[in-house]
C-alpha cells in the first residue's frame, strides 16, 4: 500500500492528510492555539466532589472544569498522590521512584469522597480534549507514549500489544522489558516493537523515564493549576502512531515544520529520513496532490460512493446516523438479494473510511439495504470488522439486526472534524444581491490595472477558481498575455479548486496577498 502524508501550515491552522493509494482516509485540523491535547499532565485543583456520579470536577485551567471519574483515578491512586503531595511546592530532593512504596490498590467499587476532597490538588492527564460544551476528561493513570512503548509510573507490570500475534515474539519482548525496566514502572510494548532490538528499546525507555522526572522536577515550582508535561505536536504526534513500514513520502509546506520533522523521524526511524520532502510550489499543496476536492466529495451530506450507490450521513447530539441508498444503480446483476449485497459490501468500505475521515466516535447506527440471507449478513458483518482492523480508534461492531442496522461504538477523544463544503453563491457572492457575472475579467481588469499603477509590480499572481482560470489562459492571445502586454507587467495566474466560483484575490511575488480596490 502507498501511505503518503500531506501538511498544510497555514497562519492560523495545521492540516494533516493520511493519503492511501492516493485516497484520503483521514484528515485533522489542529489550531495554532490549541491549549488541550490529549497526553497532557497538568497539576489540577479539585473543584467540586459529585458523589452522585462518583466523579470531580477539575481546574485545570480551561473555561470549564475538566471532569474525572473515579474509575479513572487507576489502581495506584494513592501512591501517586502521595508520590505527588511529597514533591509539590517542596524544594526537597526528588524521590527515586525505586525507592517508594507501593500503596494497595484504591477500592474498584469505591467512592471519590474517600479518595478526593474540594480544594485538593492531584496530578492528572488528558484522556479527551474539550468536546462541544464539555470540559476535557481525565485520568490519573498517568502514561507517557513512545513509539515503541508506553511508561506506566507505579503500574509495575509489562503488557504486550494484542497486534502482536507471534507467541514466540510476545514471550521475547516480555522477557526483554523485564530485564530492563527499573522498579515501580510499567510497561506497554506497541506494536511498532515487534523484531526491534534491545537497543533501540532501552534508549526509548530511559528517554520516557526522563520525561517522567522532568515531570516530576516541575512539581516543585507548580502553581494550581499548570501545566507539567505537554504531548507531543499534533504533527510529530500522528507520526509516531502511524509510521510504519509502508509509509512512503511525507510532504510539508513549511520549511521549520519540515525540518522539526525530519528531525523527529531522524531519532524513530534513520532509515525513513528520505520520506520528508518540502513542498516550495505555486499551487496550494492540498490542491497539487488533489485531497481539497475529495475534502469537497467527502464531507457533505451526501457521499457518492459506486455507481450510482450513495450513503446519507446525519449527526445527531446522541449519535451519527449512515444510510445506504442504491440510488439509480444499474442492476448487474440477476436479483435483488445479490445486487444488495454487492452495493452493502461497497457501502461498508465507504463507511470504514469516513469513520476514519470525520473522526466519528460514540454511537453509530448503519441502515444497509434489507438481506434475507443469513449467509450474506455475516459475510457483511464480517467484511466490515476486516476494513475497521486499520482504525487505530478502540472500536466494537455488533452483527445486523433483524431490521437491517448496524451498531458500532468508536472512540472518540477528540472533537469531530466538520468541514463546511457549501460555497458562496457564485452570483451574489452570498450578499443576496445579483451583479453581472459576464463583468467580471473587467473587475478583474479594472483592480489589476489600479494595483500595477500604485505599486508599480512587475510580477503579480491572481489565484481564483479553475474554471475562471482556464477562461482567462485560454488560447495563444489569451486574456491574460493581453492583460500582461497592456500592463508590461508578467501575470501568473493560479487555479484554486477550492475557491468559490467568482473569487480571486492578487499577489505579489513574495506570494503576500495585496489588497484591492473595490470597484
Amino acid at each position: 500500500m502507498n501511505t503518503e502524508l500531506v501538511i498544510d501550515v497555514g497562519e492560523t491552522e495545521i492540516a494533516i492528510a493520511l493519503l492511501e493509494n492516493k485516497q484520503l482516509v483521514e484528515l485533522n485540523k489542529e489550531k495554532s492555539n490549541v491549549q488541550f491535547s490529549v497526553g497532557d499532565i497538568y497539576l489540577g485543583k479539585v473543584k467540586k466532589i459529585m458523589p452522585g456520579l462518583n466523579a470531580a470536577f477539575v481546574d485545570v485551567g480551561y473555561e470549564k472544569d475538566a471532569f474525572l471519574h473515579y474509575l479513572d483515578l487507576g489502581p495506584q491512586f494513592k501512591t501517586l498522590q502521595q508520590y505527588a503531595q511529597g514533591h509539590y511546592a517542596r524544594k526537597t530532593k526528588t524521590t527515586p521512584m525505586s525507592k517508594i512504596k507501593l500503596e494497595s490498590d484504591i477500592d474498584k467499587d469505591g467512592k471519590i469522597s474517600q479518595v478526593l476532597s474540594s480544594g485538593q490538588a492531584v496530578m492528572v492527564q488528558i484522556a479527551k480534549e474539550p468536546i462541544s460544551t464539555k470540559g476535557p476528561r481525565l485520568t490519573s493513570e498517568i502514561s507517557i507514549a513512545g513509539r515503541n512503548l508506553v511508561l506506566i509510573p507505579f503500574a509495575d507490570k509489562v503488557s504486550i500489544s494484542q497486534k502482536i500475534t507471534s507467541q514466540e515474539e510476545r514471550k521475547r519482548l516480555k522477557r526483554l522489558m523485564e530485564s530492563i525496566i527499573p522498579k515501580n514502572y510499567g510497561i506497554i510494548v506497541r506494536t511498532a516493537a515487534e523484531g526491534k532490538k534491545v537497543a533501540v528499546l532501552d534508549a526509548e525507555l530511559r528517554s520516557l523515564i526522563k520525561k517522567w522526572e522532568n515531570t516530576v522536577e516541575k512539581l516543585k515550582t507548580a502553581q494550581l493549576p499548570s501545566q507539567l508535561a505537554s504531548e507531543l505536536k499534533r504533527t510529530s504526534a500522528i507520526l509516531r502512531d502511524m509510521l510504519n513500514g509502508s509509509f512512503n513520502s511525507i510532504h510539508v509546506n513549511d520549511e521549520n515544520v519540515y525540518n522539526e520533522i525530519k528531525e523527529y523521524i531522524e531519532s524513530i526511524a534513520p532509515e525513513k529520513e528520505k520520506i520528508v520532502k518540502l513542498y516550495d510550489g505555486n499551487v496550494p499543496i492540498f490542491d497539487q496532490f488533489s485531497i481539497e476536492k475529495q475534502i469537497k466529495s467527502l464531507f457533505g451530506k451526501t457521499v457518492s460512493f459506486k455507481s450510482g450507490a450513495y450513503l446519507i450521513v446525519e449527526h445527531t447530539e446522541a449519535l451519527h446516523v449512515i444510510d445506504v441508498n442504491s440510488g439509480n444503480r444499474s442492476k448487474s446483476a440477476s436479483d435483488q438479494e445479490t445486487n444488495a449485497l454487492d452495493v452493502n459490501l461497497s457501502a461498508a468500505e465507504e463507511i470504514a473510511r469516513q469513520l476514519r475521515l470525520r473522526d466519528m466516535g460514540g454511537i453509530i447506527v448503519v441502515d444497509f439495504i434489507d438481506m434475507h440471507e443469513g449467509e450474506n449478513r455475516q459475510m457483511l458483518f464480517d467484511r466490515m470488522k476486516e476494513l475497521m482492523e486499520k482504525d487505530r480508534a478502540k472500536h466494537n461492531i455488533l452483527p445486523l439486526s433483524k431490521f437491517g442496522l448496524m451498531q458500532i461504538t468508536r472512540q472518540r477523544v477528540r472533537p469531530e472534524m466538520h468541514v463546511h463544503t457549501s460555497e458562496k453563491c457564485p452570483t451574489c457572492n452570498g450578499t443576496g444581491e445579483v451583479s453581472p457575472s459576464i463583468l467580471l475579467d473587467d473587475r478583474i481588469e479594472s483592480k489589476l490595472s489600479i494595483i500595477v499603477k500604485n505599486t508599480n509590480a512587475k510580477s503579480i499572481t491572481i489565484k481564483m477558481h479553475l474554471f475562471i482560470a482556464a477562461y482567462l489562459t485560454k488560447g495563444i492571445f489569451s486574456k491574460r498575455f493581453k492583460w500582461a502586454l497592456r500592463y508590461k507587467c508578467r501575470i501568473n495566474i493560479v487555479p484554486i479548486s477550492s475557491y468559490h466560483f467568482l473569487e480571486y484575490h492578487f499577489y505579489d511575488k513574495n506570494d503576500i496577498e495585496i489588497e484591492t480596490p473595490t470597484t
